[in-house]
C-alpha cells in the first residue's frame, strides 16, 4: 500500500469518529484523531461535546505507551486549534508530545486559526501533510465551514408532500386546522434524528399555531436542539408547546427585546427581508445551522431569496386532490431513497 493511500485509509477512520460527534459539538466542528505508530493505531479520540476535550487530546491521552509518540504520526481531519478557548491549543499539546509528523484533512475556516496552526506545527519542525480527502473533510464540516465561509448558518429545509403536491389539506377553502400526516412512522423518526443532529429547529406562525408542535427529539435519542418561531404580531397563544420552558425558544416578532424563562423575545424589522435579519441574529449567537420545518410561506421565502444549503422532501402515498401547493425547487436534481413506502428527495443547493 502506498504512503498516499495509508494516509487516506487513516483519515477515513477520522471522519468515521468525527462524525459520532454529530449533534453535540456545536459551533465547534466534528473532529477525529488517530495515532499511528508502525502501520498500527495505538491511540484514537473525537470531539463528544462542546467545551470538552478536543479530539487529538481524547486521542493522545488514549496512547497506552506514550514512549512511542516520539515515532508516530497523528492523524486529523481538521486542523488542529493554535488558541485557547474553553480548551488549550491542540497545536501546542502535539508539539510537547514529541511527534514528528502529523496530516490534516482539511484547514480550519475559522479566521481565529486558518492556517495559524498549521504553521505552529511546521514552526516546531513537525512535519504537516495536509489536503487528504479534503473535500470529504469539508462535506463532513459543511454546516462549519458555511458558518465561517459565509457568515450564516447552514439552512436545511424540510416538509412533506402529497403524492399530488400538496403541503396541506383544504377544506372549504381554508387550511384545516389539525395536523395531518403525510409521511410514514419510519419517515417521521428519522425527522427525530435530523432534529437532534442540527442546532436550531424554525416554524412559522401558522404551523406553530395549527400544528402545535413540540419541536423537541422524542423519537430518537439525542438532544433537542433550540426552538424558533416567528410570530410577527405575539398572537400565539402561551399554551402551545413551544412555549412549555423545555429548552431555549426564540420568538421573532416586531414589538418587544425581553426574555421570559427559557423564551427570548427578539425584534426584528418586517419591513424589509425578514430573513436576512433573522439569520444574521442566529448567526450573531453562534447557530452553526438551522432546520426548517415551516409551512408554504416559510419555506418559499427560503426558496426565493435562495438562502438555504439542502432541502430533504419527503413525498408520501396520500393524497389531498386540493390544498396548498408544495414548494418547488426548480433546477437541482435530486437523490432519491426510498423509506417503505415513502419517496426521500434530497436536494443540494450548489
Amino acid at each position: 500500500m502506498t504512503a498516499g493511500s495509508l494516509h487516506e485509509m487513516h483519515m477515513k477512520r477520522c471522519l468515521d469518529l468525527a462524525g459520532l460527534g454529530l449533534g453535540h459539538t456545536a459551533p465547534n466542528p466534528l473532529v477525529g484523531s488517530v495515532i499511528v505508530y508502525n502501520h498500527r493505531i495505538i491511540g484514537e479520540g473525537f470531539h463528544h461535546a462542546f467545551g470538552e476535550p478536543h479530539a487529538e487530546v481524547n486521542a493522545i491521552n488514549g496512547v497506552s505507551d506514550k514512549s512511542l509518540l516520539p515515532g508516530a504520526v497523528l492523524y486529523v481531519n481538521l486542523e488542529p486549534c493554535s488558541h485557547s478557548g474553553k480548551t488549550p491549543p491542540c497545536a501546542d499539546l502535539i508539539i510537547k508530545t514529541g511527534i514528528p509528523e502529523v496530516v490534516i484533512g482539511a484547514s480550519d475556516p475559522n479566521p481565529i486559526v486558518a492556517g495559524r496552526g498549521i504553521e505552529k506545527l511546521e514552526q516546531a519542525g513537525i512535519k504537516v501533510i495536509s489536503g487528504v480527502l479534503e473535500n470529504q473533510c469539508s462535506e463532513l464540516n459543511r454546516r462549519f465551514f458555511t458558518f465561517h465561509n459565509k457568515k450564516r448558518p447552514y439552512i436545511i429545509l424540510k416538509w412533506a408532500q402529497t403524492s399530488d403536491g400538496y403541503i396541506d389539506m383544504l377544506r372549504e377553502g381554508h387550511v384545516v386546522q389539525q395536523p395531518t400526516w403525510i409521511s410514514n412512522e419510519i419517515s417521521r423518526m428519522l425527522v427525530h434524528k435530523w432534529r437532534s443532529e442540527e442546532q436550531l429547529i424554525l416554524v412559522g406562525t401558522r404551523t406553530a399555531e395549527i400544528d402545535n408542535p413540540r419541536l423537541n427529539v422524542r423519537e430518537w435519542p439525542g438532544k433537542t436542539p433550540f426552538r424558533a418561531v416567528i410570530d410577527r404580531k405575539l398572537r400565539l397563544p402561551k399554551s402551545l408547546n413551544l412555549f412549555d420552558n423545555s429548552c431555549p425558544t426564540f420568538v421573532f416578532n416586531e414589538l418587544k427585546d425581553m426574555t421570559e424563562d427559557q423564551t427570548q423575545y427578539v425584534r426584528l424589522d418586517f419591513n424589509g427581508s425578514l430573513l436576512k435579519p433573522l439569520i444574521q441574529f442566529l448567526y450573531s449567537r453562534g447557530i452553526l445551522s438551522v432546520f426548517v420545518e415551516g409551512g408554504q410561506n416559510l419555506l418559499n421565502s427560503f426558496i426565493v431569496e435562495n438562502l438555504w444549503d439542502e432541502a430533504r422532501v419527503f413525498i408520501g402515498r396520500k393524497k389531498f386532490d386540493a390544498g396548498k401547493p408544495a414548494p418547488l425547487i426548480q433546477h437541482i436534481e435530486p437523490r432519491e431513497y426510498r423509506i417503505r413506502e415513502d419517496v426521500l428527495f434530497f436536494y443540494r443547493n450548489q
